[in-house]
C-alpha cells in the first residue's frame, strides 16, 4: 500500500507498506533515500530485524554495475585455480556482461547438455510471488535446455527424507498435521520441546509474515495452564515468559532421550497399546528394541542417562507426564541437522505415538512448532507463482552436497534408497541465497568452488558469493520493485509497492533474464509478452479467478487490492485424510501399511549402516560424550541468529549493532571462559583440524557447560582463501558429511571446537567491496 507521495519544505517524501521475509513494515523515504523504517501498526510482535534496512541500500558494498573477474575475463573459462575469491574485477557494460553470460550457457549446454549446468538458487532472496530468484532463475535455465537442480534443504533434509517414509504424505505436509496453538490452549497440558522453541524463530517466514502471533498464542496456552518443557542445552531456547523447565540436555543427544522416555512409557504400562497396534507398524520391533530383547540393551533412563547427561529420576518424571498429560512432542528443525538427524524425528514419532496423545485435541507430533507460522494457521488458499516449466535434466544433488559434486564428478553415492552420480558441473549459475552462509566446512567450500569454469550470480551486495564469482550482475532488492507476498502457513495476500527506485544501472531479476532470454532464442517463451509490472497484475487475476472457482471466495481488482494493502484470506479446514486424527477415524496415511511406519521395511531394505529400520541411537562421530572433559573440548551451537535472516542485511546497521570489536558475538558459559582467562567483549580465537575463525566473547550463563553458541550469518570474510577467517562465520568449523544415506542432509549439530583468547586485531573486510579495475570495453 503506498502512503505517499508529499513533500514537506521542498523534499519529496514516500511512505509504503512492504513485506519482507521478517514482516510488514512502514518504509519512509526522502528524496530516494530511505530514512526510517516502522511495523505496521497492528503486528502485535514486530521483528526488528526490519531496522537493518534503513541505510542498507547505499555505500560501497553497494553493487551498481556488472562485474567480471579479471582472470576470467583475461584467460576465458576454466577453474579458476584459487582466483576466486582472491582477484580483481572488473567492470564491464550490461550488453557485454549478458553477451559473456549468453555465450556460456549455449557453449555449455552444446558440449555437454543441461546437466553441467547448476541452478544453485536457494531462495530467500524476496519475498514477493513474481519477483522470486530462485523461481526466475529456474523458469529461465529450464526454458534454455535444463539444468541440475538441487534436492532437499539446509533447513531440513533429514526431516524431509524420513517422514514420507514414516507418516505419508510430500515432505511438509507435517507442518499442517501437527496442533494449532488454539487447540492446545483449548485441550493441551503439556508441550515437550525438543530443540526449544525460540521466540526470534517465528520473526520470518518464506513469503512474508502478515502479523507476528506465535509468541501471543504461546502466552495464552501458558494462562489456560498448559506446561512447557525446554530440552535444550540453552535455557532461553523457550520464552522465559512460559516458565518452562530447563532439562539442559547435552548436543545431539534428543534421539537417545526419546528413545529412553518411549522406553520408561512402556515399563510403566502406560504407552497406547490400542493405538500402537491398530494404527503403526512395526510396534513390536520398536519395544523389543526399547526394551532390550533383539540386542541386550535396556534404553531406559539409566541407559540415556549418561548419553545425555541428564538425571535418571528427571527422565524417569518426564517420561510419566507424558503419558498422563495431554502431550505435544515438539521437534524443533535444529535437532536433525546432525548426523544421523533422521533418528530423531522418527524417535519423536515413536514418542508421540507410544504417548496416547497422537491423534488427538491438543496433543500428538509437531515438527517446528513455533518457527515460522506453524501452529498459528493451518494451510492457506493456494497462490499463484511465477510458473517453472519442466525441467528437461534429471539429475539433481542433494543441497548440502554442492562440494561433493563440484570436487568429485562422476562419483557414486547412496541418497535414499538410489545410487546416483554426480554430474559434471562446468557452470554455476546463483540468484538468492548465499552458500558461503548455509554450507558447511566454508574452507572446503573455497576449494570446491574453484572447480567450475564459469560463476555467474546476481545479487545487489558485495557479499562473499559475490566475492567469489566470475560474473557479478546487480539487482534490485525486494524495496525496489513491486510485487505481492504471502508466507507459507500465513493468510494475509500483501501488496508490496517498491518504497524507492534501484540505482542507475541496476535492473530486475527479471530484465536480466528476460535480456538472456532474448539472446538465446525464447524471449516471447519466457515473458509471455510481459513486462514485471503486468505481471505481478496477472498473478493476482489468476489468484483471483482459482479461489473463485475452488473455494469460492471473491477477491477486489487488483487495483481496489493495491489501494488496500492486504486481504485476509480464510483458512481451510484441514485435510482430515492426512491428519493423525483421520488415522484414528481409520482414514489410511500415505505410507506402505496404511500406518504409522515404527519399522519400515522400505528403509530397512536400502540396507544403510547409518539408518537402520527403526529409530535408534546411533553414536556421531564428533560429539562431547566422546571428547571427554579432558580434552577442553567445547560443543559449537550454530543457530539463527536473533538480528537477520541467515546472512541478509549482515551489513545492516541492526545486525552491525550487535558485534563485538565488530565480530559476531559468541556465547559462552562465564566459568567455562574463566578456564581459558576470556573476559567479556575479548576477540577469541574458536579453531578446530577444518578451519580456524575469531568471534567477540559474550557471558552468558542462560547455557550449559562446555556449550558455546556462534550464530549463522556473519559473511565470510577470511585473510586469504582458507585462512583465518576474522568475522565468525561458524560454517569454517562445522564438517561438510551427510546426516545418513538416506538424506545427506547438513550436520553442522556435530562440532567441537576449541577456544582460547586471541591478542591480535586484524581488520574485518566482510563489508568492503573488491579491488575493481577500470571499465572494460
Amino acid at each position: 500500500m503506498r502512503l505517499g507521495p508529499a513533500a514537506h519544505h521542498g523534499e519529496s517524501i514516500h511512505r509504503v507498506v512492504t513485506a519482507q521475509h521478517w514482516g510488514r513494515y512502514v518504509v519512509t523515504s526522502v528524496d530516494g533515500r530511505i530514512v526510517s523504517v516502522e511495523p505496521v501498526a497492528g503486528d502485535p510482535e514486530p521483528s526488528s530485524i526490519g531496522y537493518g534496512m534503513v541505510g542498507a541500500l547505499e555505500g560501497d558494498v553497494r553493487i551498481t554495475r556488472p562485474m567480471v573477474r579479471e582472470g576470467w575475463l583475461e584467460r576465458g573459462p576454466g577453474p579458476a585455480g584459487g582466483g576466486r575469491g582472491s582477484e580483481p574485477f572488473v567492470e564491464v557494460s550490461w550488453d557485454r556482461a549478458l553477451d559473456l553470460v549468453a555465450d556460456q550457457l549455449r557453449r555449455v549446454h552444446a558440449e555437454s547438455g543441461g546437466a553441467a549446468v547448476y541452478g544453485g538458487s536457494y531462495g530467500w532472496g524476496s519475498a514477493g510471488r513474481f519477483h522470486h530468484p530462485q523461481s526466475q532463475l529456474h523458469r529461465f535455465l529450464a526454458m534454455a535446455g535444463g539444468y541440475t537442480d538441487s534436492v532437499g534443504s539446509y533447513s531440513v533434509a533429514a526431516m524431509e527424507a524420513i517422514l514420507p517414509h514414516v507418516i505419508g504424505g510430500a515432505p511438509m505436509s507435517i507442518w499442517s498435521r501437527g496442533p494449532l496453538w488454539s487447540a492446545i490452549a483449548a485441550d493441551g497440558e503439556l508441550v515437550v520441546c525438543f530443540g526449544g522453541l525460540a521466540r526470534k524463530n517465528a520473526d520470518i517466514n518464506p513469503g512474508g509474515v502478515g502479523r507476528h502471533e506465535s509468541a501471543v498464542w504461546q502466552r495464552r496456552c501458558r494462562a489456560a495452564g498448559v506446561r512447557f518443557v525446554n530440552v535444550s542445552p540453552l535455557a532461553d531456547d523457550v520464552d522465559p515468559d512460559l516458565n518452562p523447565e530447563w532439562v539442559a540436555i547435552r548436543p545431539g543427544t534428543d534421539a537417545a532421550l526419546m528413545l529412553a522416555l518411549s522406553c520408561e512409557i512402556v515399563r510403566l504400562g502406560l504407552h497406547d497399546r490400542d493405538f500402537l497396534e491398530r494404527w503403526c507398524t512395526g510396534a513390536d520391533v520398536l519395544i523389543d528394541h526399547l526394551l532390550g530383547r533383539s540386542d541386550g540393551i535396556l534404553r531406559d533412563a539409566d541407559w540415556a542417562s549418561s548419553i545425555c547427561d541428564v538425571e535418571a529420576h528427571t527422565i524417569r518424571s518426564l517420561a510419566r507426564r507424558i503419558a498422563t498429560c495431554r502431550t505435544v512432542v515438539n521437534a524443533s528443525w535444529s535437532i536433525q541437522r546432525q548426523r544421523h538427524g533422521e533418528q530423531t524425528y522418527w524417535a519423536a514419532v515413536a514418542l508421540a505415538a507410544v504417548s496416547g496423545s497422537l491423534g488427538r485435541p491438543g496433543g500428538g507430533l509437531a515438527a517446528g512448532l513455533g518457527i515460522t507460522q506453524i501452529g498459528v494457521h493451518g494451510m492457506r488458499e493456494p497462490i499463484a507463482a511465477f510458473a517453472t516449466p519442466g525441467n528437461p535434466v534429471e539429475e539433481q544433488v542433494p543441497v548440502a552436497r554442492i562440494a561433493d559434486a563440484l570436487l568429485h564428478p562422476g562419483t557414486t553415492y547412496d541418497f535414499n534408497g538410489r545410487r546416483r552420480t554426480y554430474p559434471h558441473l562446468r557452470l554455476v549459475y546463483w540468484a538468492g541465497g548465499n552458500p558461503f552462509h548455509h554450507h558447511q566446512d566454508l574452507n572446503r567450500l573455497v576449494r570446491a568452488w574453484q572447480q567450475p569454469e564459469t560463476v555467474v550470480v546476481h545479487d545487489s551486495f558485495w557479499n562473499p558469493l559475490c566475492k567469489h564469482a566470475d560474473i557479478v550482475l546487480p539487482v534490485a532488492t525486494s524495496l525496489e520493485r513491486d510485487d505481492l507476498a504471502i508466507g507459507i502457513m500465513d493468510p494475509v495476500l500483501t501488496a508490496s509497492p517498491r518504497a524507492v527506485e534501484p540505482p542507475d544501472g541496476v535492473r530486475t531479476d527479471y530484465a536480466v533474464l528476460s535480456g538472456l532470454a532474448a539472446r538465446l532464442g525464447f524471449e516471447e517463451a519466457f515473458t509471455e509478452g510481459r513486462d514485471a509490472e503486468a505481471w505481478v497484475r496477472e498473478l493476482y487475476e489468476r489468484t483471483r479467478t482459482s479461489l473463485r472457482r475452488s473455494a469460492e471466495i471473491e477477491l477486489p481488482s487488483f487495483d481496489a487490492f493495491w489501494e488496500m494493502g492486504e486481504i485476509v484470506l480464510p483458512t481451510p479446514p484441514r485435510p482430515v485424510e492426512l491428519s493423525f486424527e483421520g488415522l484414528r477415524s481409520g482414514l489410511p496415511l500415505d505410507t506402505p501399511s496404511g500406518r504409522i511406519e515404527l519399522f519400515s521395511e522400505t528403509i530397512a531394505s536400502f540396507g544403510y549402516d547409518d539408518c537402520p529400520g527403526h529409530p535408534t541411537w546411533l553414536e556421531p562421530e564428533e560429539w562431547l560424550g566422546a571428547a571427554g572433559p579432558a580434552s577442553g573440548a567445547l560443543h559449537l551451537l550454530s543457530n539463527q541468529p536473533r538480528t537477520r535472516l541467515h546472512s541478509q542485511y549482515d551489513h545492516g546497521s541492526h545486525s552491525r549493532g550487535a558485534k563485538v570489536q565488530q565480530r559476531e558475538p559468541v556465547r559462552i558459559h562465564p566459568d567455562d571462559a574463566a578456564q581459558r582467562g576470556i573476559a567479556d567483549g575479548d576477540v577469541v580465537l574458536l579453531h578446530n583440524d577444518r578451519g580456524r575463525c575469531l568471534a567477540g566473547a559474550v557471558l552468558d550463563d542462560r547455557l550449559r557447560r562446555g556449550v558455546i553458541v556462534l550464530s549463522t550469518g556473519a559473511w565470510y570474510d577470511a585473510e586469504r582463501p582458507g585462512g583465518l577467517e576474522v568475522h565468525g562465520n561458524p560454517n569454517v568449523l562445522t564438517a561438510d558429511i551427510g546426516s545418513s544415506k538416506l538424506a545427506q542432509g547438513p550436520t553442522s549439530g556435530n562440532t567441537l571446537v576449541w577456544m582460547e583468547r586471541f591478542a591480535g586485531r586484524p581488520p574485518v573486510r566482510a563489508f568492503s567491496p573488491p579491488s575493481i579495475r577500470p571499465h572494460a570495453t
